[in-house]
């Protein structure tokens, strides 16, 4: 793979893709967008650089890509956008605690969750943007009634809110979700409140209405959307109803496994990835950001579809088909919010993708 086109030179995006380097994975690839009609070529990947890049999330301020290493002996690398491709900033750096799935920036913190040993970790950045050591660990405590999937703590995502104030982790093991402050001396995540969900359904990602007063908890172990009500003055997530993401299959059916959730910018609609049966689901937010409706279902164009994202324009959406080891994109009707697969690439045990300004 060579340099970047003038595609990327000439006010096109580029993507970044996160895969499992334990499942055939190529590391992070740098991929180039077209404006005109979202596909994706890809130009560059980061190789053995760091292990498991399964999550990333960019600071919109700098640049620098950051990824988990999903490994046992958790960690956080990052990454300098060059016209290339990628190039490390400094070495890995642990995060006191293994699995980390997804990272994300709250001010001059880098935070994980990790969902093996079931915390959520924080990292000071130093002024070039990497990550430093050591981590600030907050362990979850609890488990759930599936004794397979919920005996202990896993921490699935953390997520700062749009006020900038809290921080919030959703855990699949406690069927609970976390509101803490970070502590404005030593980074260090501390609990404030912790909301209940219904036993069993196994949150496992949020997402907010554009509003910033309703947030959307979507379920793994249920094919469920748990609509909230967010205070961002109390710090306090309110659970008002809940939305099925699937139809009714037939007994003996492909078991459900929802994995993302995206509100659209517009607020107008709500889209959840569903593996297993290897769906998207549009839901309308006619009615209101408190009653999403189920309105329609569409092949993933892949399988295992273990993430959803927008890209920067609101008019299309990309699924990381992680066994089928592809990206496929769709142009959303720009009515009914129903996606319409428009193309896809190759990239082996994709897991993840973000979007960062060309160079």
């Amino acid at each position: 793979m060579g340099g970047a086109d003038s595609t990327d030179q000439n006010g096109g995006h580029r993507a970044y893709i996160g895969s499992f380097t334990s499942g055939g994975g190529l590391g992070v690839t740098t991929a180039v967008v077209d404006p005109a009609t979202g596909a994706l070529t890809p130009i560059a990947v980061t190789g053995a650089a760091v292990a498991d890049p399964s999550y990333l999330t960019l600071a919109g301020d700098t640049g620098v890509l950051y990824a988990v290493s999903e490994t046992g002996q958790g960690a956080v690398a990052a990454f300098t956008p060059t016209a290339a491709g990628l190039a490390p900033l400094g070495a890995p750096v642990g995060v006191g605690g293994s699995g980390p799935t997804h990272l994300s920036l709250a001010g001059r913190r880098l935070l994980t969750a990790n969902y093996t040993s079931g915390s959520v970790s924080s990292l000071p950045l130093a002024a070039d943007g990497r990550p430093e050591g050591p981590a600030a660990v907050l362990a979850h405590h609890g488990c759930g009634i599936d004794a397979d999937r919920q005996e202990r703590p896993h921490a699935h995502q953390v997520l700062p809110d749009p006020s900038g104030r809290w921080v919030l982790s959703v855990d699949l093991g406690t069927d609970s979700v976390r509101v803490c402050a970070l502590d404005p001396a030593t980074g260090e995540p501390r609990l404030h409140t912790e909301t209940a969900l219904r036993a069993g359904t196994g949150p496992r990602h949020l997402a907010f209405h554009p509003d910033g007063a309703v947030v959307y908890v979507l379920h793994e172990l249920e094919p469920q959307l748990t609509v909230c009500r967010w205070n961002a003055a109390s710090g306090r997530l309110e659970p008002i109803g809940e939305v099925p993401v699937a139809s009714e299959g037939p007994s003996g059916a492909v078991r459900p496994y929802p994995s993302a959730v995206v509100a659209s910018a517009d607020g107008r609609f709500v889209w959840a990835a569903i593996r297993g049966t290897d769906t998207i689901a549009t839901l309308s937010l006619a009615a209101g950001a408190e009653e999403p409706r189920l309105t329609g279902v569409v092949g993933c164009g892949g399988s295992w579809p273990r993430d959803l994202a927008a890209d920067p324009s609101g008019r299309r959406l990309y699924a990381a088909n992680e066994h089928s080891g592809d990206v496929t994109w769709f142009d959303v009707d720009p009515v009914t919010g129903r996606p319409r697969e428009a193309g896809s690439v190759a990239v082996p045990a994709a897991a993840c993708v973000v979007f960062g300004r060309s160079l």
